[in-house]
């Protein structure tokens, strides 16, 4: 059974900065893609950054390019995404998840963790 474990989350004001991270067990993470998604209140799910097995690409939407980061180690079975300058608009719940592809299609993961709370206030 894959458990994916989320924390790092918390309050932030505007300008802040936040580094979530993702610990899996159960199975290793270091064959499969990661991504981390975010849930607002009243909104769907969406993508936020994603990166493939071996760490070498990455991938986000467009509302935080250049503001986080998503990394991995894998000897850790960690995933982690590094967030600055972060924006009221950055409030939801973060989770991180495990597919075949680090695209943002959310079919493409299968394992999603709980999830974890970032409130950024002004």
């Amino acid at each position: 059974q894959v458990q994916l474990v989320e924390s790092g989350g918390g309050s932030v004001q505007a300008g802040g900065s936040l580094r979530l991270s993702c610990a899996g067990s159960g199975r290793t993470i270091s064959s499969y893609a990661m991504g981390w998604f975010r849930q607002a209140p009243g909104k769907e799910r969406e993508f936020v950054a994603g990166i493939n097995w071996v760490g070498g690409s990455t991938y986000y939407t467009d509302s935080v390019k250049g503001r986080f980061a998503i990394s991995r180690d894998n000897a850790k079975n960690t995933v982690f995404l590094q967030m600055n300058s972060l924006k009221r608009e950055d409030t939801a719940v973060y989770y991180c998840a495990q597919g075949a592809k680090f695209g943002a299609d959310r079919s493409s993961y299968n394992y999603w963790g709980q999830g974890t709370q970032v409130t950024v206030s002004s």
